[in-house]
């Protein structure tokens, strides 16, 4: 289990995170949600440790983040960022590569291969093996990055904002792919979503985040209901339950 306890995060008189206190369930999938500037992609960088608390912990498993070794952290922790870029010319299995280097440091073995062959079958991106990443389109592109995430073979993944920008099948192709990973081989995963539909049908945690502090957490028959999601975001909502699931009509409710 992932825990955060007390984090700040200010630039000069602006205060971006503001005592925000929060656990995320091992073996399970953790929405973060709220509108834009909440905080949510900063939480998650904190986690990451791509970025300094200004004060408060981030606990994995009970031990503090800040005493781990990157390279221990590295094989408990990956993390996807937001529209990743890499100007080499790549092809996909040469990307999902860079996902063993905690463990090979750039010399792979033949358990590397076979991991990198594992996550590139799991994603289905076989037929897209050899494929440069500038002939790909940008939702076979980030399916290539989650799969050198996945190769990276960590209890916990981090990934801000995964479906953005993707076309409606190759989100819910992601989002499957996260559920299974959870469901499939206790994998936990966190990651920061826009779309509440999505939020609510594959979560099994949700954290709800607004001007910088929780505004909510806990499972989707809490977080997902009308008042909260009104107040999370100012508008109206009209929530329908469907034998899948929880839906969000906030167009015209």
């Amino acid at each position: 289990m992932i825990t955060v306890h007390d984090l700040h995060k200010a630039y000069g008189t602006k205060t971006v995170l503001d005592g925000v206190s929060a656990c995320f369930p091992s073996k399970s999938l953790t929405s973060l949600i709220g509108p834009n500037g909440a905080g949510k992609t900063t939480l998650l960088m904190m986690i990451a440790r791509l970025m300094e608390p200004s004060r408060g912990e981030v606990r994995i498993d009970g031990r503090p983040v800040a005493g781990l070794a990157v390279r221990e952290y590295a094989k408990r922790v990956a993390t996807l960022r937001q529209s990743p870029d890499f100007n080499l010319r790549l092809t996909v299995e040469e990307l999902v590569a860079f996902g063993r280097f905690p463990f090979s440091r750039g010399v792979l073995t033949a358990e590397d291969q076979r991991l990198i062959g594992e996550a590139i079958a799991f994603l289905s991106l076989e037929p897209l093996r050899h494929a440069y990443l500038d002939e790909l389109s940008g939702g076979q592109r980030q399916m290539a990055f989650l799969a050198m995430t996945i190769a990276q073979q960590t209890d916990y993944l981090l990934l801000d904002e995964p479906l953005n920008n993707l076309d409606i099948k190759h989100a819910v192709q992601i989002m499957r792919a996260l559920r299974r990973l959870c469901d499939e081989f206790g994998r936990t995963v966190i990651l920061v979503v826009h779309d509440l539909n999505f939020a609510a049908s594959y979560s099994d945690h949700i954290v709800a985040m607004k001007a910088g502090a929780v505004h909510c957490a806990g499972g989707v028959e809490h977080v997902i209901t009308e008042a909260q999601l009104s107040k999370l975001y100012g508008l109206d909502f009209e929530i329908t339950q469907g034998q899948r699931g929880r839906l969000c009509n906030y167009f015209n409710p």
